[in-house]
């Protein structure tokens, strides 16, 4: 009897991995594909285009299937991951109207109109009208809303990748709780959109509408479509389940479910984080994230740029490890790791 598998599908900053497991979570197949993160057309922003996510993806997918261990017959769910803080703007058929303004991307939109009302004046007395005119200047929304009129005026759905590469699995405006992390009108206390009285749609106005459904992590976000199944090898009607954001799914993947254990991230970005089911702040109006546990949530502290500082050293200074590492048909991070080796304890 075929043992029965799962599909992990994992986007990140740097690379997007297909994953195949065994019930028990052994590691059964792996391809994995290189991105390039972004591309600047102004110093500061950090662009990609949704549309080469997607071709990635699929090269990613397609390597799995002729590697031994791996039986499309034997799949029974498929699980997707993104980074998260990417977001993409699309019209009725799903198609793209813009790049995407990644997470990386440095825009700001100054000179909003401040949260009015007593919304506003609770922030004054309570001293975060700063805090919240940050979270305004930061939102692509608003500068989308700003600087390109034309584009947010055409816009069917506002989406975060995780919500863009769903629909191209599923073909539905779908995403899950876990993946909502960024500026949106989100409720992170509730885990939900929010309602119509929270302060978060002046500070980033839209219609509702332009947000997707949401389902908890577990649930079924769709069957894999005819034309997704075409392009990525993955079986039709295959069911996707909802996941969480690449670091909620890995504090996850760590074992790190309880506030007794803390998760040490070293991603694109670094991070320390924990799981709990009580909604605290660390930080006044600063909410923990989703987690990918239902009905719980990720207190988290990020250092921005992590281990792309590695990436950056080997495009700057590691060119001879680079080239030894395709001689030897090997990453050059492996060739790193030896001379860390070699560096004294302390140095």
């Amino acid at each position: 009897m075929t043992q029965e598998l799962i599909l992990a599908i994992d986007l990140g900053t740097q690379s997007v991995r297909a994953l195949v497991f065994d019930l028990q979570g052994n590691l059964v197949a792996k391809s994995q594909v290189m991105l390039e993160p972004y591309f600047a057309s102004q110093p500061g922003w950090a662009e990609q285009q949704p549309a080469y996510y997607w071709q990635q993806l699929c090269y990613a997918c397609e390597g799995l299937w002729q590697q031994p261990g791996v039986c499309k017959e034997a799949l029974i769910g498929a699980a997707l991951t993104s980074q998260r803080g990417t977001l993409i703007n699309v019209d009725r058929d799903g198609t793209a109207l813009r790049p995407a303004i990644t997470w990386l991307d440095q825009r700001r939109t100054n000179g909003l109109k401040p949260v009015g009302g007593l919304w506003g004046l609770s922030f004054k007395l309570v001293g975060m009208t700063e805090t919240v005119a940050y979270a305004q200047a930061e939102a692509e929304a608003n500068w989308l809303r700003v600087h390109q009129p034309e584009i947010w005026e055409q816009t069917h759905k506002f989406l975060m990748l995780s919500g863009y590469l769903t629909f191209r699995l599923v073909g539905r405006f779908v995403d899950s709780v876990g993946s909502q992390v960024g500026y949106v009108p989100f409720d992170y206390r509730g885990l939900r959109w929010a309602n119509r009285s929270d302060w978060k749609w002046q500070a980033f106005p839209m219609r509702p509408d332009l947000l997707p459904e949401l389902v908890p992590p577990t649930a079924v976000l769709g069957e894999i479509t005819a034309v997704a199944a075409a392009e990525t090898g993955i079986p039709t009607g295959l069911s996707l389940i909802a996941a969480a954001t690449d670091k909620a799914c890995e504090a996850l993947g760590a074992g790190c479910v309880a506030p007794s254990t803390a998760c040490l991230s070293y991603g694109t970005s670094a991070s320390v984080i924990v799981t709990q089911a009580k909604y605290r702040e660390v930080r006044p109006l600063i909410p923990p994230y989703p987690s990918a546990l239902p009905n719980a949530y990720n207190l988290e502290i990020q250092i921005y740029r992590g281990y792309w500082m590695v990436e950056w050293f080997k495009q700057q200074f590691g060119h001879p490890e680079v080239a030894l590492a395709q001689a030897l048909g090997q990453a050059p991070e492996l060739l790193f790791d030896d001379l860390v080796r070699q560096v004294p304890p302390g140095a």
